[in-house]
């Protein structure tokens, strides 16, 4: 990266973070002639979406058709609302589906080619969309985007912390204060975008909100600390909907270092079985019922089981067996041993599960979705998760074109919000996988509509 020594005090717009909304919305303005700047605070880019690891949900996108998967917008609609608790801003989430699978085609531009799919909880379909070689789907696309953002000539800064937005007398935001490792600078702008992700790390915000959840762990990188809400609320921008925060049901918590264990593996075919070896919940139920499925049992967590056959198919199981979260057994017996939960129980139920899978049909928990394969190839693994503090529903207040809105719902003129820092898309529950779409269609949309403001405003 530049150093700081070489940060202009002038540009047409600012992007504060470097996460997929950053960077998609950097790469979508200047394709449309803005000479643009991104800051980040953190030593590398990426943010809280180079975490991410199942996929990026679309409908109607032609890596469905190709793979004969014939999907439409209105369902992708309905199951994200019902999936938000019917609390979702209702022409976000249109905006969102209807200019989710122009997305995918939009990558593709840049070589980001998410041509596999899977599915996650809530969905009917295969949505989520990730790459061939089906690596973790976020640092795939920060990586990528980072070197296209390079190679397009954008300045991109990291060790940029901004700590203040500017307005002129007409109450327009012009610019920003940056701290550097060179000292305080002042950047001007004619736009700036706040996409510097949520809060889940910040235990200050959380108590605020959801005093209940702050002893909860988080999947959160440690930057993720509600910066851009601070900036914003200065300005009195409106924050909504903030206690919605989303506890993902599958995270290892057993380490200093918490790792969020992919929707996707359980898309792919894995179950949920608690101490006696059973398992209690339709495993792609929402996130926040299958969390509480597993805060209910009151056993210290549960055990994500799987085998050679799934795992083939979930690249990430790779990294988490690297570095330790995986346990093995040559077969079932053996497997329950080591995690200590019960052989004879855990046998009957691979035994019941597999059945299930052949007839297509879950009597005990209704599941209908990533039961493409038995659970019949060791040897076996299993993962212990625990649920913990995965995202942020809330944020500021945005309309369709990701201005920004005041306290009396006004536009603030000038400033801009993409990502997981705004709120509403969601309602009160994420679907899994649609972050990473959010942060490069709503990424995208900043980029034009900050494009489109500095044209009318010269």
């Amino acid at each position: 990266m530049p150093n700081t020594k070489e940060l202009k005090n002038k540009y047409d717009a600012i992007v504060v973070g470097s996460g997929g909304a950053g960077l998609t919305a950097a790469l979508q303005a200047h394709e449309l002639g803005l000479n643009v700047v991104v800051l980040e605070k953190k030593e590398k880019t990426g943010g809280n979406t180079s975490r991410a690891s199942s996929g990026m949900n679309a409908s109607e996108s032609l890596v469905q058709l190709d793979e004969g998967i014939i999907d439409n917008n209105r369902d992708f609609y309905e199951e994200t609302l019902k999936g938000g608790g019917l609390l979702n801003d209702r022409a976000m989430l249109k905006y969102f589906v209807n200019h989710s699978a122009l997305a995918i085609s939009w990558l593709m531009k840049y070589g980001i080619r998410l041509t596999d799919l899977t599915i996650t909880g809530g969905m009917s379909k295969k949505r989520a969309h990730r790459p061939a070689s089906m690596e973790p789907v976020g640092f795939y696309l920060t990586s990528r985007m980072t070197t296209q953002v390079k190679k397009a000539g954008i300045d991109i800064f990291t060790g940029a912390k901004v700590t203040k937005l500017l307005q002129d007398a007409k109450k327009r935001v012009n610019g920003v204060e940056v701290e550097t490792p060179d000292g305080i600078k002042t950047v001007k702008a004619k736009v700036v975008l706040l996409a510097t992700g949520g809060f889940g790390a910040s235990k200050d915000i959380i108590k605020k909100y959801r005093p209940d959840l702050v002893d909860y762990k988080t999947t959160n990188q440690p930057g993720a600390t509600g910066d851009g809400l601070k900036l914003a609320e200065a300005l009195d921008a409106q924050l909504m909907q903030m206690n919605f925060i989303q506890v993902h049901p599958t995270a290892d918590t057993d380490n200093p270092h918490v790792y969020l264990i992919g929707e996707g593996l359980r898309g792919e075919g894995a179950i949920l079985v608690n101490k006696n070896g059973q398992r209690f919940v339709n495993e792609l139920s929402t996130r926040k019922i299958v969390s509480s499925a597993i805060t209910n049992l009151h056993e210290d967590g549960a055990y994500l089981i799987f085998d050679s056959g799934v795992r083939a198919h979930f690249a990430a199981v790779e990294f988490y067996d690297q570095i330790g979260l995986v346990e093995h057994g040559t077969d079932l017996a053996d497997l329950a041993k080591k995690i200590g939960v019960n052989g004879a129980n855990l046998e009957k139920t691979i035994a019941a599960w597999n059945k299930s899978v052949a007839t297509g049909k879950d009597k005990e928990f209704g599941r209908t979705t990533g039961m493409d394969r038995e659970l019949d190839r060791g040897p076996y693994f299993a993962i212990h998760v625990h649920p913990a503090i995965h995202y942020t529903m809330g944020g500021i207040h945005i309309n369709t074109e990701t201005q920004v809105l005041d306290t009396n719902g006004n536009v603030i003129d000038g400033l801009f919000a993409a990502g997981e820092v705004s709120g509403g898309l969601h309602g009160n529950n994420r679907i899994g996988g649609n972050s990473i779409a959010e942060t490069v269609i709503f990424g995208r949309q900043a980029g034009i509509q900050m494009a489109k403001y500095v044209r009318e405003s010269k």
